[in-house]
């Protein structure tokens, strides 16, 4: 937007320094992102841009690393893990948020406030302290070291994403239909299917992916639940760092932003399609 015809001296000065503290502001989040990317495609073994890399030449560069990652044993074992793990929580923990986000919606719901501050408690409570309490208690009824124990611990960690952006969309959500269908003799199973659930999808469906990415990226309670055949992508590659300095790491770093970014991207294509379905945003 450019600076209005009617603005004076002082305010055409702010617009300008408005713009480039946001363009500060971005680049101090993004930088150590855009980074990387680069840094991955690196022909040498360094974390560092080498003087061929610098001066453009084509030898600096190498897909050396995207090669090593797609034929190395471990690592394709850990991404086999990390998708087949994300996917199982995210499954468990998108059902459950959803079903919870509507006995949460309902306004005859005694202690509304209390559980849904309990539901969402894991978003607060320090991570570390989450890890350790699943690792006590999974050891005690035998999940400790188990994928069923990593898919439940994820699943807990999922679950809040689902009920608040599912409730989100509830708020919004005109209960009038369901009366209205109730009194055409749909039953309440056909009035969930066929009234609530379409209009609710966007919200569920962004949960679900909020709940896949914080599956996918979770190091720390992994760290804590998880034994050598549950390793996953993050501490494929927090092992990569303490053992040996690989490149590598770098190749596995971008292919994981690029998925986020596609996942993120998704997940606002979900969002305006939501507004427009509830009428907050021209279609």
């Amino acid at each position: 937007m450019a600076v209005p015809s009617y603005a004076t001296g002082p305010e055409r000065v702010w617009y300008y320094v408005f713009r480039v503290i946001c363009a500060l502001i971005f680049l101090f989040l993004v930088g150590p992102l855009l980074v990387i990317i680069p840094l991955s495609f690196n022909a040498e073994p360094y974390f560092t841009f080498t003087e061929a890399m610098l001066t453009f030449q084509p030898d600096g560069y190498s897909l050396r690393w995207y090669e090593d990652f797609f034929t190395s044993s471990a690592w394709l074992g850990a991404i086999r893990n990390s998708i087949l793990i994300a996917i199982a929580s995210t499954l468990l923990a998108t059902v459950l948020g959803t079903i919870a986000a509507l006995g949460l919606s309902s306004r005859y719901m005694p202690f509304r406030n209390t559980i849904m501050a309990l539901m969402i408690s894991p978003l607060v409570v320090p991570l570390i302290i989450s890890g350790a309490a699943m690792f006590f208690f999974f050891s005690r009824i035998g999940l400790s070291q188990t994928y069923l124990g990593v898919i439940l611990a994820h699943t807990a960690l999922g679950i809040p994403f689902v009920v608040i952006t599912v409730t989100a969309t509830l708020s919004s959500f005109d209960h009038s239909l369901t009366r209205a269908a109730a009194s055409l003799g749909a039953n309440p199973t056909r009035t969930f299917f066929k009234v609530i659930l379409p209009l609710v999808t966007p919200g569920v469906v962004s949960g679900a992916l909020f709940a896949f990415i914080t599956s996918f990226d979770e190091v720390v309670v992994v760290l804590f639940v998880s034994g050598p055949e549950q390793r996953t992508i993050p501490i494929q590659m927090w092992s990569g760092i303490r053992e040996e300095i690989s490149p590598t790491i770098l190749a596995v770093a971008t292919m994981m932003v690029l998925l986020s970014i596609l996942l993120l991207t998704t997940l606002e294509l979900l969002r305006r399609r939501s507004e427009r379905m509830r009428g907050l945003s021209p279609g």
